[in-house]
């Protein structure tokens, strides 16, 4: 069989098990009795296991194997959770992480020798004197057992044999190399409903239905029939490897009203459950994995329907036709239902990237050793997939820094009379056409002086252009290109690389970053992104001979000036503006065009901000706002200061779309 066709499917649902065994294995290290969560991990390792092995992956079913192994021997009680086991999953886990990735980069598993990291699982079970830890170590007894009854159960197999129904308890163990469990399950229920009424299952039947179990499920019937009719027929099924039956005969204590009380009530809520259960597994079938190139190809249609409709709208713009005039009219509805269609399935959570920082920070916490807190909030709000795709970077970043440089150890928390658990917050929400993502920690704080004397070492200022600095300027020098203030070079920060990267990064996305400091309170940085970088809205202008777009959400307000009123102020052409400064901008300079009418008794200017600042760029005229779409400028030209794209414009005309944060 040729796998390389599922290589993709095997690749992304690799992706989630092994982020779900990260967050999975981080809750079950703060709650070790968690069985929930335990039969989780065990699920996905199990899953992971068979899938690699369907797809002829030997080292991740070998070490995925011994997982399962460790954490089934957990299940049963013979291993009890400490660090050092968490430790080694977790180590299992990267060398996974990296396996997947090598899978998906070179189509092959990496050369590694994963044979230590085996042998760390099987001594910690022959730590623990486990010697065997399959499924089927338990006696019959026991297994059978498993099944449980509750009042409501009892209730039921009390009027049956009433009745003179017999009621049985029955476990049917699949073999190993059974491909197809949960059709298997399926042939066995429609075998048994023949002459039987089930009427308990573990797991239940919903998680039987989407393959949730291990090697075997168990069940309890009403019938006529007795045990060796239904042992034979269930055992008649192919790939069925045992079959286990007790008959349960004996009556229950308790009083039969209050039993016939409870067993309505537990019908009542096991209908909710069911309900519930059913309306979560209908909206999990409505999600699909869609490629990234066809929702780009999607969103390129939609970009050339709206040139269509802005091109139609310039055509005969005085024509009285009733008939065009609704023909734009409802080309413009469905243009901006296709549009807002189309950008919500772009939209996704960015859960998918605060995800990973748990894990993250755990580790960094440990090698610091300082006690860190994560809290994670807006997980649920959405951005674009392009935007998902890149702002993981930038966030690790400020991350570490809060956690190296920000969060102090136990012996200064202590001398500062604060927690001595150091705490970090993630969080994200939606304002207005923006994303903003804030990481804020409760530490030291940004210490202004400091970052002062390591820019006149670095020689980035001098002494004097210290002294005028104000405290937010200086932050600002932070996101210089190779500037850090660690003394010493670790693993974790010092080489400076990081802050310029991380302003680089969200810039290049159409965003900006601030910075928020407080002396021995804590420092928080925000990051302001754009909800998509297809569609925008725009002011377009005419600069000389050319037209250009600046992204209307970057616009303050639009004004006029006397040209007599522009001041010089140590090279920067600046206004007094309501009751402060503002630099001008023209952008006859800065774009390079010849034609620019200096004499001019008024100008008018389009007030950006960038964040706090502001700046006005001086434009020869307004043409208005509208609805662009961005095209790229490609790799050839992606180094040109100051333009972020181009579009098309309804005449066909190319119009370059102004970057005004580089400008600033």
């Amino acid at each position: 069989m040729d796998v390389n066709q599922y290589l993709e499917i095997f690749i992304e649902e690799a992706q989630e098990h092994l982020q779900n065994l990260n967050q999975n294995l981080l809750g079950l290290e703060v709650n070790p009795n968690d069985s929930n969560l335990l039969n989780e991990i065990f699920r996905s390792a199990h899953t992971l296991k068979g899938m690699s092995g369907t797809m002829g992956f030997s080292s991740l079913m070998g070490l995925t194997h011994e997982m399962e192994n460790v954490l089934d021997a957990i299940r049963n009680g013979k291993l009890v959770v400490y660090s050092e086991i968490i430790d080694i999953l977790f180590e299992c886990l990267d060398f996974l992480e990296v396996s997947v990735g090598h899978i998906s980069e070179k189509g092959k598993e990496i050369d590694k020798d994963i044979e230590p990291l085996k042998k760390k699982l099987v001594d910690i079970i022959n730590k623990k004197d486990v010697t065997e830890i399959t499924y089927h170590n338990s006696s019959t007894d026991k297994r059978i057992m498993d099944l449980t009854f509750n009042q409501y159960d009892e209730n039921i197999t009390i009027q049956a044999i009433a009745q003179g129904m017999r009621v049985f308890k029955v476990e049917v163990i699949l073999s190993k190399d059974c491909m197809l469990k949960s059709a298997r399950a399926f042939i066995v229920f429609k075998t048994l409903e023949k002459y039987a009424e089930i009427f308990k299952s573990s797991p239940r039947i919903e998680d039987i239905e989407d393959e949730k179990f291990d090697e075997g499920f168990k069940l309890a019937i009403i019938t006529n029939e007795n045990s060796d009719t239904i042992k034979s027929d269930i055992e008649g099924i192919s790939e069925i490897e045992e079959v286990l039956i007790e008959e349960i005969n004996q009556t229950f204590e308790g009083d039969k009203a209050h039993s016939n009380e409870v067993a309505a009530d537990k019908v009542e809520e096991d209908k909710a459950d069911h309900e519930e259960t059913h309306a979560k597994k209908n909206k999990i079938g409505k999600t699909v994995r869609v490629d990234i190139d066809r929702l780009d190809n999607l969103m390129n249609l939609v970009s050339e329907l709206i040139i269509i409709k802005t091109r139609l709208e310039g055509i005969d713009s005085d024509s009285t036709d009733q008939n065009m005039t609704e023909a734009l009219e409802y080309l413009e509805r469905i243009t901006t239902n296709l549009h807002d269609a189309v950008m919500k399935v772009r939209m996704v959570p960015i859960e998918r990237v605060f995800s990973r920082f748990p894990r993250m920070v755990r580790d960094l916490s440990r090698e610091l050793e300082k006690d860190i807190n994560l809290q994670i909030s807006g997980e649920e709000t959405e951005l674009d997939r392009t935007v998902i795709d890149e702002i993981g970077d930038p966030l690790i970043h400020l991350i570490r820094n809060a956690i190296d440089h920000g969060i102090e150890d136990k012996h200064e928390r202590s001398n500062s009379k604060k927690a001595p658990v150091g705490k970090v917050d993630l969080r994200a929400f939606q304002d207005g056409n923006s994303v903003v993502i804030e990481v804020e920690d409760d530490g030291k704080g940004i210490n202004v002086d400091k970052v002062k004397r390591k820019a006149i070492k670095n020689g980035i200022i001098n002494q004097v252009e210290s002294d005028a600095l104000s405290e937010k300027d200086a932050v600002e020098l932070l996101f210089k290109p190779g500037f850090s203030t660690a003394e010493v070079i670790s693993d974790v920060s010092g080489r400076g690389v990081g802050l310029d990267v991380v302003k680089t990064k969200i810039e290049s996305l159409g965003g900006t970053v601030e910075v928020e400091t407080s002396t021995n309170n804590g420092s928080k940085f925000i990051i302001r992104l754009p909800l998509t970088l297809a569609i925008i809205q725009a002011l377009l202008v005419n600069v000389g001979n050319e037209k250009y777009a600046i992204p209307l959400n970057s616009i303050k307000e639009i004004t006029s000036i006397k040209t007599n009123s522009i001041r010089n102020v140590q090279g920067q052409e600046v206004i007094v503006y309501r009751n402060g400064v503002l630099p001008i901008v023209r952008l006859t300079n800065v774009l390079d065009i010849k034609d620019y009418k200096e004499d001019e008794e008024e100008l008018t200017i389009v007030i950006v901000k960038k964040g706090e600042k502001n700046s006005g760029f001086i434009v020869d005229s307004l043409i208005g706002q509208q609805e662009i779409v961005i095209k790229s400028l490609g790799k050839y030209l992606a180094s040109i200061k100051n333009i972020a794209g181009a579009t098309i414009l309804g005449d066909g005309q190319v119009a370059l779309i102004i970057d005004s944060n580089s400008m600033i």
